[in-house]
């Protein structure tokens, strides 16, 4: 049988869609950043480009079970991992972008080592806890699944705040879906939140900056304020239908902070207004129900765990995003999935959409 026509029957066509119209939509909105000096500007083309990786990552995901993942060794996973996250502390590849040394400068384009390193956390936790799944009713085992987790969190955490919290909840969330027991659960998180205050040592300047900006969103003077200020006006400008696609002042007076990709749903709400807004958050909720659905339908605890931690991934990182954008969340720095500009985000989002399609094609009867 064709390799071609047995993914396009079996392969799961509600999240195919949707992807693809996050994608036009994320084209034309980044697109509306530079239209007046002409619509296929470097974000356009690199965006394109990325999109295109990612497809290809995701044709060749397919062709494989992904079992295989299950039989790497977690710890040369885990070292890969940590490998990926230090890079940015070489002379001469990592750099400095607003504030956070989180890049690596690769000459042609610069590149997040933490996005790909999403996938592979959540590979690590998901062997992890698919060994351990007969003994994760006990506050021990919850302290040893911390303590594989904690190293890369906190290495996350030094430069990159944001990327630190999708850690966490990516963790949290596999966890629950675990089945860990929820008294051991609730102890444990009783002592994280305990020491989370202590998180603020291994914050950054810039990192403390912005969260004394929450805490004060009418002191504009903060570092962030005036930018998320800027966005909420943007995004109540566009009232109802917005002012129309390429028509947002807001934007075109470069008033939008960081506008294609941290604000990008600032865009989208000048221009598309509140209809376009309410528009693509449905969109991620087909997206996220669809995936629950993958969930509860795979026939093994690995793909399921996999599954859960995807979904834990791009739920923080939708809601911290959009929420950020209207002063209802710190500024973070966390893109909005599929929307916002940014290869190595872009092509790390494919290839976890690619895992989600692999456990569902592999959980349901073959239709020849």
């Amino acid at each position: 049988m064709d390799y071609f026509s047995y993914i396009y029957k079996n392969v799961d066509k509600v999240i195919c869609s949707v992807v693809a119209v996050l994608a036009v939509i994320s084209v034309l909105m980044i697109g509306s950043t530079s239209i007046s000096t002409g619509f296929f500007s470097r974000s356009v083309i690199v965006q394109l480009v990325a999109y295109f990786i990612g497809l290809v990552s995701v044709i060749i995901l397919l062709r494989y079970n992904y079992m295989v993942f299950k039989d790497i060794n977690v710890w040369l996973l885990y070292g890969l991992a940590i490998a990926l996250l230090l890079t940015v502390y070489i002379p001469g590849l990592g750099i400095e972008v607003f504030g956070s040394r989180a890049w690596i400068d690769l000459r042609v384009l610069t590149f997040q080592p933490s996005e790909i390193v999403k996938i592979l956390f959540i590979l690590i936790m998901a062997q992890y806890l698919d060994r351990n799944k007969d003994n994760l009713y006990n506050f021990k085992s919850l302290l040893k699944a911390a303590l594989i987790g904690a190293p890369i969190i906190i290495i996350v955490l030094k430069e990159d705040f944001g990327s630190a919290l999708v850690f966490a909840f990516t963790w949290v969330v596999m966890l629950f879906f675990a089945g860990i027991d929820a008294k051991a659960f609730a102890k444990f998180m009783a002592i994280v939140l305990v020491m989370v205050p202590a998180s603020y040592l291994f914050m950054a300047d810039y990192q403390k900056e912005r969260l004394e900006a929450f805490l004060h969103p009418e002191n504009l003077s903060l570092q962030g304020n005036y930018q998320v200020w800027q966005s909420k006006v943007a995004i109540g400008s566009g009232g109802l239908f917005g002012k129309g696609l390429f028509n947002g002042t807001q934007k075109s007076l470069d008033f939008i902070p960081v506008q294609t990709s941290d604000f990008i749903f600032s865009v989208i709400g000048e221009e598309l207004g509140l209809v376009g807004g309410v528009i693509v958050i449905a969109l991620f909720g087909v997206l996220l129900i669809r995936m629950m659905h993958i969930l509860y339908d795979s026939l093994d605890f690995y793909g399921a765990i996999i599954v859960s931690g995807i979904i834990g991934m791009f739920t923080f990182q939708i809601f911290e995003n959009i929420a950020m954008t209207m002063g209802l969340m710190p500024v973070t720095g966390i893109t909005l999935p599929f929307l916002s500009y940014g290869g190595s985000s872009i092509i790390s989002n494919m290839i976890a959409v690619g895992l989600v399609l692999n456990v569902a094609v592999r959980s349901k009867k073959i239709k020849f």
